[in-house]
């Protein structure tokens, strides 16, 4: 093997594609109390892994994967991705840090009703002036085994299809790092049960570190590390050899 080759390979081995140090978050109320949402959270994520945070609804899970993708800024402490520390940059900055290295997958979708599915996963190749949006979007869509919906609109496929062509949006950036809060919250077990492969199988491929918002326990099991919230705060940690 190639000497260069194989000290990046030590390098990616090593680095931390996720840093949270002692991070907090705190909302104020309408009566002007403050309320904590988030206390003291700790933790690396190496480049390449496979992550889960667990809890039951309140406990912080889609508020500290806010915090990790700088959608949000935390009260205190610091999140580093891909070696960026997001906590003092401005929010056009934090969104072109997003545009570069992060992909999302989320419960609901989130795609844009009045355009078709090809120009769904177009729209972030566009964003980032790509040559040849359109083949790399077509790309994804076959990946996904959508090549036969290219041209129909959000209401016209399943639940199913809909997240498949966000898996498709979301990896067709090639991201540093996958963000997937309950992606299969909206599905019947079924369709669950592909678009959990789907997404295990195109991140080992793509190479891409996952951390997903999950209540389900066989889904958190499938990644190599967890976390688990418990009233904004850890209450457990877990690593193991990965089922993916």
């Amino acid at each position: 093997m190639d000497l260069r080759i194989y000290e990046f390979l030590i390098f990616m081995e090593h680095k931390n594609m996720l840093s949270v140090q002692a991070l907090s978050q705190q909302y104020r109320t309408a009566g002007g109390e403050m309320l904590g949402v988030l206390h003291d959270i700790t933790f690396d994520i190496p480049a390449g892994d496979t992550f889960a945070i667990v809890g039951p609804s309140g406990s912080g899970k889609t508020t500290l994967l806010g915090l990790c993708a700088g959608l949000d800024r935390a009260s205190s402490g610091s999140v580093v991705l891909n070696d960026i520390k997001l906590d003092d940059l401005s929010e056009d900055k934090r969104a072109e840090v997003r545009n570069l290295y992060v992909g999302f997958v989320f419960q609901n979708f989130q795609l844009i009703p009045t355009l078709t599915a090809l120009e769904n996963v177009m729209v972030p190749l566009e964003l980032r002036n790509e040559k040849h949006a359109e083949v790399h979007a077509r790309e994804w869509l076959e990946k996904v085994g959508l090549s036969e919906r290219l041209h129909h609109y959000p209401t016209q496929l399943s639940g199913g299809e809909q997240q498949r062509v966000c898996i498709a949006r979301a990896f067709s950036n090639q991201p540093k790092i996958l963000f997937a809060d309950e992606p299969t919250g909206n599905l019947d077990h079924d369709n669950a049960a592909g678009i959990v492969d789907l997404i295990f199988e195109l991140n080992r491929s793509a190479g891409t570190t996952l951390v997903l918002v999950t209540h389900d326990p066989e889904l958190a099991r499938r990644t190599r590390r967890t976390l688990r919230l418990k009233g904004g705060r850890v209450e457990n940690w877990e690593e193991r050899a990965a089922l993916s």
